[in-house]
């Protein structure tokens, strides 16, 4: 059964707001953002590439001939709705039904910063042999652990609606990308069976 593009972009957008609501009320903890991470850089992908692969191919399946301009659109509707009602209602969620969790996340991404500034500086400061070097890289760091500091940090918030513009921006770049694909992988085939049936 094909369902319409905008259907499966409803159905995207319910199985994101699941899992968005699944890490906040499992893992609101100490790796919040971690899993957060996590999950928007392996299962939010997959998820969306499965949908917008499942609404070409049920299409395919049962016309047989695609066009390209077909083939991309069944791709890119589901994944666009899916993910700007997903982006939208975070983005709500967090700055008006839970200020809290925002301010857990917008903590956690401060501290995750400086524990890598603090990595970075540990494995620069063990391969360098020259204290000229050493003294260099000692200056850089206390001038960017500055950055970090409680004042410098207070208004810091990665949550905000231009913040989320920008994500949205970027997700929207890996949307194209995948619906081009699936246009031309979807059309290459058509073509290749119509020349083999004459």
């Amino acid at each position: 059964m094909t369902k319409s593009p905008s259907t499966l972009g409803i159905i995207l957008f319910a199985a994101t707001m699941i899992i968005f609501f699944v890490v906040y009320s499992f893992f609101s903890g100490v790796e919040y953002f971690d899993t957060t991470l996590k999950v928007n850089a392996f299962v939010l992908p997959v998820l969306y590439a499965g949908t917008a692969f499942w609404s070409v191919k049920s299409y395919w399946n049962n016309h047989r001939t695609v066009s390209f301009k077909e083939a991309f659109k069944r791709a890119f509707v589901p994944m666009f709705i899916g993910g700007i009602l997903s982006i939208v209602s975070i983005y709500a969620y967090l700055n008006f039904a839970d200020p809290d969790a925002k301010k857990l996340l917008n903590y956690q991404y401060v501290q995750r910063q400086k524990s890598e500034l603090d990595k970075e500086y540990t494995s620069a400061r063990k391969i360098l042999k020259h204290q000229k070097d050493i003294d260099e890289l000692d200056q850089k760091y206390k001038e960017r652990v500055q950055s970090f500091s409680p004042d410098a940090v207070k208004g810091k918030d990665m949550l905000t609606a231009s913040h989320f513009s920008g994500y949205f921006a970027a997700i929207l770049i890996f949307y194209v990308v995948l619906s081009l694909f699936f246009g031309a992988f979807f059309r290459t085939r058509t073509v290749y069976q119509e020349n083999t049936q004459e």
